[in-house]
């Protein structure tokens, strides 16, 4: 072994690494996460914050946290989605569709991306504004069914889905 390969070897990450891949051939493809699992990694280490909720109850007591957390009681909230203010009109928010002085966007999305954490909107959910129009804070709510594999899987669904 070489001088350099011993000066810049990390013996703990080969060590996990050579155990990892003992019962499998180098020419076997590399094994995946699931989606939910990728997403959820890429979306936390660009700096996301990911909550899972299994029901309405759950869904209630999270954005419940979120907003004891940041201070947004009595607060205007940017929601141009009419099911999500019905869905959080008992949180003493007031909804707004104008963007100035609010505290955070309240939005669904299309499709969320698991090779990238990103989360693809149509024109529905941003009203054909610029993200830098937006509070810093968003809140988008997807269900597992929205996870989608890559950006072009997403596109082709919209495409699909408005028949173009």
């Amino acid at each position: 072994m070489s001088i350099f390969k011993k000066l810049f070897k990390k013996s703990s990450d080969s060590e996990s690494t050579q155990k990892k891949d003992d019962g499998r051939s180098k020419y076997m493809p590399e094994e995946k996460l699931p989606l939910d699992e990728r997403f959820i990694h890429n979306f936390t280490t660009q700096g996301g914050r990911f909550l899972y909720s299994l029901d309405e109850n759950e869904v209630h007591a999270n954005f419940e946290d979120v907003l004891v957390e940041h201070d947004f009681f009595e607060t205007n909230v940017l929601c141009h989605d009419s099911n999500l203010r019905n869905r959080f009109n008992g949180f003493n928010l007031k909804f707004s569709d104008v963007h100035d002085d609010c505290s955070f966007f309240l939005t669904t999305c299309e499709y969320i991306i698991a090779d990238n954490g990103a989360i693809l909107f149509s024109s529905n959910q941003l009203k054909e504004k610029k993200p830098a129009d937006f509070p810093d804070t968003m809140i988008v709510l997807a269900t597992a069914s929205q996870i989608v594999e890559s950006i072009g899987e997403g596109l082709r669904g919209i495409k699909h889905r408005s028949g173009s």
